[in-house]
């Protein structure tokens, strides 16, 4: 059986299965955390390398999702069963964008370190350090809220 929809109306997405609120924040403290090292460890070479690093987390979750990532797998595999099941599922679509967002600020500091204004590795790092630690402290999650915004402003389909 085909569903047929009217001329010019979009269809009907449903949203992925939902994923443990608990499992993107705690991913967001061990990111702020590596961040933290970079901020310390300055314009340096190594602080250029764990920044790519962490980019590479970035692009793992905005690839693959927050589930998706080594911070994820950690989740899962460490913390996870020992906890009681979640009170809710979250869409996983805003922490996915929320890791886009933390590769275009990571990876700005990487290729501007690569093109040797190492002085921009602890920026971007300090900035997604800061975004980072609202999520992992207070549960704010920046990305998120930018996801969320961007739905909002979208036409809807009608």
């Amino acid at each position: 059986m085909t569903s047929e929809r009217p001329a010019g109306q979009a269809p009907v997405t449903r949203a992925p299965a939902g994923i443990d609120p608990r499992g993107p924040r705690v991913g967001a403290a061990v990111t702020a955390l590596l961040l933290a090292v970079v901020v310390l460890l300055g314009a340096s070479p190594a602080g250029l390398v764990l920044l790519a690093v962490v980019a590479a987390g970035f692009l793992l979750g905005a690839v693959r999702g927050a589930q998706g990532t080594v911070q994820g797998w950690l989740f899962k595999t460490l913390i996870r069963p020992r906890l009681a099941p979640p009170a809710e599922l979250e869409d996983p679509r805003p922490p996915r964008f929320a890791q886009l967002v933390g590769l275009v600020v990571t990876g700005v500091g990487v290729v501007l370190g690569l093109a040797g204004v190492l002085a921009a590795v602890p920026w971007a790092a300090g900035i997604a350090f800061v975004a980072a630690g609202l999520n992992a402290v207070v549960g704010l999650c920046l990305g998120c809220e930018l996801y969320l915004l961007g739905a909002r402003l979208r036409p809807s389909a009608r």
